[in-house]
């Protein structure tokens, strides 16, 4: 890349368009800083470029010449080198200067050569001076406030009381559905008990009428035969009894 004097002033280009005409560099030391120009060819011709620079030392242009083809653009990145000192201010006198010039149809990178950009030698060669400002740096994001550690320890603690008076809650709700769960089946087994007793009864009790009828229609032979049915009588009287005492408790 070229280092000519200071660039004089040029005319409007006709080739290619320029945009933006100012580079601007965020202000960070000891960071290399990329900022880039594109490079519009609105004719229908293939244009050659070059990219000049009065401090190359300082800069790196890539690339520093190419071809844009028709109705076409082409980008081109300058890095400045990391700056080991602050500047006394923000204006920057160093100067960019693009040359363009027609190219043959067809024409590629390598088909660049210096002459083509020569003056003197009588070819039309356009050129478009760009200036370099310094800009002050982004501003870093703004922190997320952090919580204060009594904050933090207040929340941990309202959150651990509300899980230990669920675990509670949850716990009597449990303790209430096994207590009902055991009423609930100690009643129906006593119910099932009672059920199986009273049908039980009442069998026993028809069996005894059963012989009960037998007995009065049969003729009565000794005192022992009238005993036995005072016997069967005060039976049924006080299986009656029991009968009506389940009835009552169901």
């Amino acid at each position: 890349m070229d280092s000519p004097t200071p660039f004089q002033s040029t005319h409007p280009t006709e080739l290619i368009s320029v945009d933006p005409l100012e580079l601007e560099f965020p202000l960070e030391l000891k960071k290399q800083i990329c900022c880039s120009f594109q490079l519009s060819n609105k004719t229908d011709k293939h244009v050659a470029f070059k990219v000049k620079t009065t401090n190359p030392k300082k800069y790196s242009v890539r690339p520093n010449n190419g071809i844009v083809p028709p109705r076409s653009q082409s980008n081109v990145t300058v890095t400045m080198q990391a700056l080991k000192e602050q500047p006394s201010s923000l204006k920057c006198n160093d100067k960019f200067l693009v040359q363009s010039v027609a190219a043959p149809p067809g024409a590629t990178p390598k088909d660049i050569t210096p002459e083509m950009f020569n003056k003197e030698a009588g070819n039309h060669v356009e050129e478009c001076k760009l200036t370099v400002a310094y800009v002050d740096p982004p501003s870093p994001p703004s922190p997320v406030p952090e919580e204060s550690e009594e904050d933090t320890s207040e929340n941990a603690t309202a959150v651990s009381k509300g899980s230990s008076e669920h675990q509670i809650t949850s716990t009597k709700v449990s303790r209430g559905s096994s207590e009902h769960q055991i009423t609930s089946t100690k009643a129906n087994d006593l119910i099932s008990t009672l059920t199986k007793e009273k049908q039980s009864i009442i069998q026993e009790n028809n069996r005894l009428q059963q012989e009960l009828k037998l007995l009065k229609r049969g003729p009565r032979r000794n005192n022992g035969g009238g005993g036995l049915s005072i016997y069967y009588v005060l039976l049924i009287a006080v299986l009656g009894i029991l009968l009506g005492y389940y009835l009552r408790s169901l």
